[in-house]
């Protein structure tokens, strides 16, 4: 590199490198029974909050010349309910809806005036959202994204079909290589490119997933940090620099400091008492016929957007939200987030044969949604690393096109979840469900096994079938029954598509397939419209 010196033979540098990578996701839902799906809103309000946001930061940075490089993945759910026209038309009226409630509040709040300018401070953002939506990105999310990658200003990497927790489904190794398959060739079918990399839902990894990412010609993942450091035989310079997998497959390690920095609600900078309290919204506080026009219609309190109030301390008693304070204190925080990498890039620099890499793995709804001001450290992280000659951002595959040869080590099996094991997806809360899910792998690879051909009302049948599977093994199902949220839910839809599934086993062996019920089911759950049920196979 030009900023490399020699001294005695020994390369050194004064310069390291930042992996930004943002994980969007979110599990795919979609209700035609009811037009006020609660569980849509957690699609809408991250569009709101987290999406559109990030695309206009984006845009903003092009716009001012300030070059920037970083990496995203878009879950295959997340990427077909962006490209969803039901969904689309469901999420304008929401949000055209919440417009309507800012002039309501705007006038409720005319007498207070810090309530006022909140008010008005959220009909600007709500406006702006919106022409962005219909104007600037013509209700178009996944192009705004794709065309950020042909600027060459993000890479796009892959992920699971339907972010399945893969080493809890290894048991079936079919079941493993169609998610990854499936998901591979949806990202080409969106991105008209093979991906390069490939997001491990919740990082997980064991040992079996090297090989079927290798089938798939995958060039890197990103693995936990004990997954890298535990490595065997362990590596040289821990998570600052990748390994290669035996089958080929080259594994960053997150970095906990740069991780914790940010991920942490106690000890990070979300959980600063000048940012705005997440769990505080006016759906809650205010009476129930000024309020129900805008929430659940059956009369569930959920979230507006319109919350007023600031972290302030671990208290009942919060103080007013002055978005100008919040933002002078993410530039602050981006000023010492960076001012971490570079003590770490120093010390590493004197320790490592060439430049240290630290890769920063967030969750992307982590950025506006739960951390209303995350938007605004990002922009201000990125301009401001642009100030130094330090340390430069990149993506994973730049720098491996700088540095293709990495130290052969097996990585250790692990994830990002609790304790960096499985149980989060794996305890006596959710354990039920792994019978069911490796018995409807065995129906799967059955099907494909005995029709390896197949047309007409048979074809449409098995790749249902496929579908009602894959979305069965969403990792957010055994997730959000061992977290409390909305348990049942999560339940019924494992059961569901199961059902679904068994059904369509049966009727494609009797040669007895409803065609009615089939439309039917194609149309609800209408994820991978070119799927090939023989991914299974």
């Amino acid at each position: 590199m030009n900023n490399s010196i020699y001294n005695g033979g020994t390369r050194q540098h004064d310069r390291g490198y930042l992996a930004l990578v943002l994980h969007a996701h979110l599990p795919y839902v979609r209700h035609l029974e009811y037009d006020d799906a609660l569980e849509e809103r957690w699609f809408f309000e991250a569009v709101t909050e987290t999406y559109i946001p990030l695309l206009l930061l984006f845009d903003k940075l092009i716009e001012d010349k300030i070059d920037f490089r970083l990496t995203m993945s878009i879950s295959p759910p997340l990427a077909a309910m962006l490209e969803d026209s039901l969904l689309k038309s469901r999420y304008l009226k929401r949000l055209e809806l919440l417009i309507q409630l800012s002039q309501h509040e705007i006038s409720r709040t005319r007498t207070q005036p810090e309530f006022h300018a909140l008010a008005l401070f959220y009909q600007q953002h709500l406006m702006k959202t919106h022409n962005a939506f219909l104007n600037r990105y013509n209700k178009n999310l996944l192009q705004a994204f794709k065309r950020l990658q042909d600027l060459g200003r993000i890479e796009i990497i892959a992920s699971a079909a339907t972010h399945g927790y893969l080493p809890l489904l290894a048991a079936n190794s079919s079941t493993v290589r169609a998610q990854i398959r499936v998901g591979v060739e949806y990202y080409q079918q969106l991105f008209d490119r093979t991906p390069k990399g490939f997001w491990l839902p919740e990082c997980g990894y064991c040992s079996e997933i090297d090989k079927l990412l290798a089938e798939q010609a995958i060039g890197y993942t990103i693995i936990e940090t004990h997954g890298l450091t535990r490595s065997r035989p362990r590596p040289k310079y821990g998570v600052f620099a990748p390994i290669s997998c035996p089958a080929g497959t080259i594994a960053f390690g997150r970095d906990p400091e740069a991780s914790q920095q940010v991920w942490s609600s106690e000890g990070g900078y979300p959980g600063d008492y000048d940012y705005r309290e997440f769990y505080r919204d006016i759906a809650y506080d205010l009476d129930n016929e000024y309020i129900q026009p805008y929430i659940h219609r059956d009369g569930v309190r959920t979230d507006t957007g319109f919350k007023y109030y600031r972290i302030t301390d671990n208290t009942d008693q919060k103080e007013v939200y002055i978005p100008e304070a919040a933002s002078r204190k993410a530039a602050r925080h981006a000023a010492h987030f960076i001012a971490g990498r570079l003590k770490q890039i120093e010390y590493l620099n004197t320790v490592m044969d060439r430049p240290p890499i630290i890769v920063a793995p967030y969750d992307a709804e982590l950025f506006g949604h739960w951390w209303f001001e995350g938007p605004i450290w990002l922009d201000s992280l990125i301009r401001q690393v642009r100030q130094s000659d330090k340390i430069k951002l990149v993506t994973l595959s730049e720098y491996l096109e700088e540095y293709p040869e990495q130290q052969t080590a097996a990585a250790s099996a692990s994830s990002w979840g609790h304790n960096g094991s499985h149980e989060t997806w794996l305890n006596d809360r959710n354990d039920w469900i792994y019978p069911h899910l490796h018995h409807g792998a065995k129906v799967m690879e059955g099907l494909a096994r005995n029709y390896p051909q197949a047309d007409g009302l048979t074809l449409r049948a098995l790749n249902q079938a496929a579908r009602e599977l894959l979305l069965a093994q969403a990792s957010d199902w055994p997730f959000m029954i061992n977290s409390g949220t909305m348990p049942g839910y999560a339940a019924r839809r494992v059961n569901t598509h199961l059902s679904q599934l068994h059904r369509l086993e049966k009727e494609i062996d009797n040669q007895l397939i409803d065609e009615k019920w089939l439309s039917m089911i194609e149309y609800r759950n209408n994820i991978f419209p070119h799927i090939d049920y023989r991914a299974f196979g």
